[in-house]
């Protein structure tokens, strides 16, 4: 009995034993490498698990490795949604000579077809990411032979990041090619087209694509005018970017806050304080709430014309909707204010501007001191 006990007691501890082994070996196990299940698969595999092995890819730089042992599968049956998290992948390693490989793969197969938004996503990498803009504008031309035509928004989005990039020296030539690839011309584009050339300088062909907007059968919109304005401004010409909301009444395009902030700005920097001022009035009228920086402005305009208590007006509203003017604002104050020995309110300026977190420089203690002895005032009021 007592051997039969024995022999029993062993075999449970032989199988416990092998149950314990079993379970430390499994879970200490990490997931397996995709590789190697690539390899150890003998059935078919499905497009979604091709697609599962390249995003459980822990090392992106492998991906090439992967696609190459899957291309040499018999069940490899690549679609856009493969090819997409490739490409994904290898942007992630920051390999975009891979990306290039494997967009010439993809042309030469011929086997899968592919959307406009794989291609957005391809110019995106490129131009966002890598910073490669010849290879985002060859990837936009190259999508006729593959069959694909680019929309107005991968279009647009290219204009767009040449003109974010100052790549001016190719913005017409990617603009003149609209036709072949078979976009439509949309008010989207002839607005960054606009605002290119207005950054450039080039202000005359800015208004010649203005111009385009009939012709094209588009309208232009707030965009379009505060682009030009800007534009104009800059140069100085005041009068023509003032014509133009002559030119808004015409098309019923409604000013918004922005564009009446850059008339607002515009109008100022070109010594017509006086019209910004106004501007600024029929603004409040029409109940066209101002921005931060339009309230700036406005504040510069007061203290260009000298006029002091409307500035401190002006402060005060601001702090009240929790807006900060600009320390050269408070500077500019405090130094007019000496200048008219008005001592009772460069007091309030200063309590106003320290609870706005500024704190005085020595230059601006300098001119109050000294406005203080220049001035015959009590000893209270020092």
């Amino acid at each position: 009995m007592i051997y039969r006990s024995i022999v029993n007691c062993s075999t449970k501890l032989r199988k416990i034993n092998l149950i314990f082994v079993h379970y430390h070996s499994t879970s200490s196990l990490t997931k397996p490498d995709p590789l190697d299940s690539l390899r150890n698969h003998k059935d078919w595999l499905s497009p979604t698990e091709a697609i599962k092995l390249f995003e459980t890819l822990k090392d992106p730089n492998l991906t090439l490795n992967l696609l190459h042992h899957l291309s040499n599968r018999k069940d490899y049956k690549p679609n856009e949604a493969l090819y997409t998290s490739v490409i994904n992948n290898l942007s992630k390693a920051k390999n975009f000579n891979g990306i290039e490989y494997v967009m010439k793969t993809i042309k030469l197969e011929k086997n899968c077809r592919l959307s406009d938004g794989f291609f957005y996503n391809v110019i995106r990498i490129y131009g966002l990411q890598a910073g490669l803009v010849n290879e985002m504008i060859k990837t936009l031309y190259d999508m006729p032979s593959y069959s694909v035509w680019p929309t107005s928004k991968t279009f647009n989005f290219v204009l767009n990041l040449l003109v974010n990039t100052k790549n001016f020296d190719v913005i017409h030539k990617v603009y003149s090619s609209a036709g072949r690839l078979g976009v439509e011309i949309d008010s989207c584009c002839l607005n960054i087209m606009i605002k290119g050339l207005c950054k450039n300088g080039d202000v005359d062909d800015a208004l010649k694509v203005f111009d385009e907007f009939p012709k094209q059968g588009c309208k232009p919109n707030v965009r379009t005018f505060s682009a030009l304005m800007h534009g104009l401004y800059k140069l100085g010409r005041v009068d023509e970017a003032f014509a133009l909301l002559g030119k808004m009444e015409v098309e019923n395009v409604e000013a918004d806050t922005i564009l009446i902030n850059v008339l607002i700005s515009g109008l100022r920097k070109n010594g017509k304080v006086k019209e910004s001022i106004e501007l600024y009035d029929k603004m409040l009228l029409k109940g066209c709430e101002p921005i931060p920086s339009t309230y700036q402005e406005v504040l510069y305009a007061f203290l260009d014309s000298r006029n002091y208590v409307d500035a401190m007006k002006l402060i005060r509203k601001m702090s009240s909707k929790k807006m900060v003017p600009s320390f050269e604002s408070y500077k500019l104050i405090i130094g007019g204010l000496c200048e008219e020995k008005n001592l009772e309110d460069v007091d309030l300026v200063l309590k106003q501007m320290i609870e706005d977190g500024y704190v005085p420089k020595l230059t601006m203690w300098r001119q109050i001191v000294q406005c203080i002895l220049n001035e015959k005032t009590t000893i209270e009021t020092v």
